[in-house]
């Protein structure tokens, strides 16, 4: 990449976790059209316990056709190799050129409590699913025993004339790498700005480097640190996301909480969740102080900053308008 938010192909990015809460999917068309307008480039998209990854997208891709698209991310457990590759290439074809697919393990909450499969070897899982994904979307018939799942004669019937870019999500350095050796870039999630100088290095390649960012636009201290101390409890407890903050160095700050957890302490997990982690972990402020913290990311190495806004005391419009690029990277 030639600098924090250059992209050699689309310029800078300024991306949008879609869809917005509280907003039904069919009401979506003005808000997307309010993003072109106000200079945000990408919607990204997730896949947890709401909307399915691709609906949102490919309304984007219908109602907006200038906006890029991602998926951030698409468990590579829960749907069969075969079905992936077809809604992948489904993606692909709506939006020819501006479809990112993201693939991640996702957690063992996401893939064995709600979905009844085994969370079993997620390294070589998404590695193999990174590989199958290259030979089918390139219209090869695949017919290969991974070392996670097989495939036996599949062909797209659909040939896919601009086959997405694949992008990683990844936490601690054995996935980072993979996604530098494997993938056409990264995904990263739940982490500081500061962060970013620590992980970018352990892709030892120059990928490009996508990174969910939760943004609460208000000044009430207060209210915006007792929101985020939910979510970071429901976050930081599982697993994954613990080992990963272990690794950035969090552990004292955090073991408090994890023990609190640990017993059932919910309400004592919240209130040792020290002020510090907060404020690294998600931004606030007026919305100069939060296109600032934001830009912090950027200078740092990310090139996809993806905001999921988090409005409170103001109305989803006037928070995504007030949060819209440019970004300072100073």
């Amino acid at each position: 990449m030639t600098d924090g938010t250059v992209n050699p192909v689309t310029g800078p990015r300024y991306g949008i976790t879609v869809p917005f809460g509280g907003v039904g999917l069919d009401d979506h068309r003005r808000l997307y059209e309010d993003l072109v307008r106000l200079g945000y480039t990408d919607v990204w998209s997730a896949e947890t316990d709401g909307t399915d990854g691709f609906t949102p997208l490919a309304l984007a891709a219908a109602w907006t056709p200038s906006l890029q698209l991602g998926v951030a991310i698409i468990p590579a457990y829960t749907r069969g190799p075969a079905l992936l590759a077809t809604s992948v290439a489904a993606m692909a074809e709506a939006a020819p050129g501006k479809f990112t697919l993201g693939i991640g393990t996702s957690s063992d909450v996401i893939v064995s409590r709600w979905n009844g499969m085994e969370f079993t070897e997620p390294y070589k899982r998404v590695r193999d699913t990174i590989r199958f994904l290259r030979s089918a979307l390139a219209g090869e018939k695949v017919d290969r025993e991974y070392d996670t799942f097989s495939v036996h004669g599949f062909r797209l019937s659909r040939p896919v004339e601009q086959p997405p870019p694949i992008y990683l999500a990844a936490l601690r350095p054995g996935m980072l790498r993979l996604a530098g050796r494997e993938a056409d870039g990264v995904i990263l999630n739940w982490l500081s700005a500061e962060d970013v100088a620590v992980v970018k290095p352990e892709l030892q390649a120059d990928k490009p480097i996508c990174a969910r960012i939760f943004v609460c636009p208000s000044e009430d201290t207060d209210l915006v640190r007792s929101i985020a101390r939910r979510m970071i409890a429901a976050y930081l407890n599982v697993e994954v996301y613990a080992e990963f903050h272990r690794w950035l160095g969090r552990a004292p700050a955090l073991e408090a909480m994890w023990a609190a957890w640990q017993s059932g302490d919910r309400k004592g997990a919240l209130e040792v969740i020290p002020d510090e982690v907060v404020d690294a972990l998600l931004v606030h402020g007026s919305f100069a102080e939060c296109r600032e913290h934001v830009g912090r990311y950027v200078a740092n190495g990310v090139d996809i900053p993806v905001m999921a806004v988090i409005p409170v005391g103001m109305a989803l419009e006037e928070a995504i308008a007030g949060l819209a690029p440019p970004w300072s990277a100073d």
